[in-house]
């Protein structure tokens, strides 16, 4: 990253030193803005009795006019090979998000900063459209959204998700795509006219009903009761909708699995998968912060459940160990979220989308579009 964005980068670290203290702000989730991991300075909050301004910062939108548009993983674990990320950070504030450390490439904070500090990528739909008409393009499908949700409040203005999923319909593109946002509902125009000729499902992840925990827990997402109705719309235009429960809070939010599970399918999700949580990195510290502050009384217990499924640490970032961790817990876990969907007919079948119907659109004249 180059030129404007990288001037944009040191103005945010140099902004981001000022709030090291833990506070709770209403509509984020994070309560500090720690030091990036990459950067040689580092600072040490201390409590000098002063009143410090509490104020919710405001979000700030950046033009990142990326140089390629799909990600490549050959990560064992991940079932998907090609990714499309339209955004970097996400103003959801989801405190548990494992993608928060990605933000520190870009020498920003995984706290506040990764929620407010975000970038959009303007050009997405016009190197999508470059990639794909490539001679050495192989069609495989692509994940859309799954390190920062795709469907993020700026998506309202920017609308860069629907140019992308409006390119994927013209080439028949197949597409999966993860959020915990009711705004997918807006396209379900395009989604209806892939699902016609199998080429998208969407995957809505709900991790509580109770209100209290989601408006902590996740601040600027879509209230879980809405995200079902999204579904539930989604599933009546014939679009084949899933729910993700990710991730599984050993103690918070693991008692509500059979529970949202049952909501799911009474919302049509014909699938349903979940992930354990993930702390890699700064997020075990951002984590432990947000629990002592709002859940003091179950604090120790949620992080010693969370221990004895990574062999006694916070975290273990072993392939196949990180998403259900491994234990008494764990397999309980598998056993419990496999008789609830057995019961509810979730999983039945397996759905593969269909990359054999991809195509390079050829534009009036016979000549191949440009842009």
């Amino acid at each position: 990253m180059k030129g404007a964005l990288r001037d944009q980068q040191k103005k945010f670290r140099t902004d981001s030193m000022t709030d090291h203290h833990t506070h709770h702000r209403k509509g984020r989730g994070a309560l500090s803005n720690p030091d990036a991991r990459f950067e040689a300075d580092r600072h040490v909050a201390f409590d000098d009795d002063h009143d410090y301004d509490q104020s919710v910062p405001a979000t700030t939108l950046t033009p990142d006019h990326a140089r390629s548009i799909i990600s490549r993983n050959d990560s064992p674990d991940i079932p998907f090979e090609q990714s499309i990320n339209p955004y970097r950070g996400c103003e959801h504030g989801c405190v548990y998000c494992f993608a928060r450390p990605s933000h520190e490439y870009l020498g920003l904070s995984c706290g506040l900063d990764f929620e407010t500090r975000l970038f959009h990528k303007p050009n997405a739909a016009k190197l999508l459209h470059e990639e794909l008409s490539a001679r050495a393009y192989r069609c495989k499908p692509i994940a859309l959204g799954v390190n920062t949700d795709a469907y993020q409040p700026s998506e309202r203005k920017l609308g860069i998700t629907r140019q992308l999923l409006e390119i994927m319909r013209e080439f028949r593109q197949p597409v999966n795509i993860v959020t915990k946002s009711a705004l997918v509902e807006r396209d379900t125009d395009i989604l209806a006219d892939m699902a016609d000729h199998n080429l998208v499902h969407v995957m809505v992840s709900v991790t509580t009903l109770d209100k209290d925990l989601a408006r902590l827990m996740e601040p600027r997402a879509t209230a879980p009761p809405r995200r079902l109705a999204a579904m539930r719309a989604l599933a009546d235009a014939g679009v084949p909708v899933g729910m993700l429960f990710a991730p599984l809070i050993p103690a918070l939010n693991e008692p509500e699995m059979e529970t949202l599970l049952e909501a799911a399918a009474q919302a049509g999700a014909e699938s349903a998968g979940y992930v354990i949580l993930r702390l890699p990195h700064g997020i075990k510290d951002l984590f432990r912060d947000w629990l002592e502050q709002h859940y003091p009384l179950k604090a120790r217990h949620v992080m010693s459940v969370v221990q004895s499924l990574h062999g006694g640490k916070d975290y273990d970032a072993q392939w196949g160990q990180r998403m259900r961790g491994r234990g008494p817990f764990a397999d309980l876990m598998a056993q419990r979220f496999a008789a609830q969907c057995r019961k509810l007919g979730l999983n039945a079948t397996r759905r593969q989308l269909d990359g054999t119907r991809f195509h390079v659109p050829v534009a009036a004249g016979g000549q191949l579009g440009l842009w």
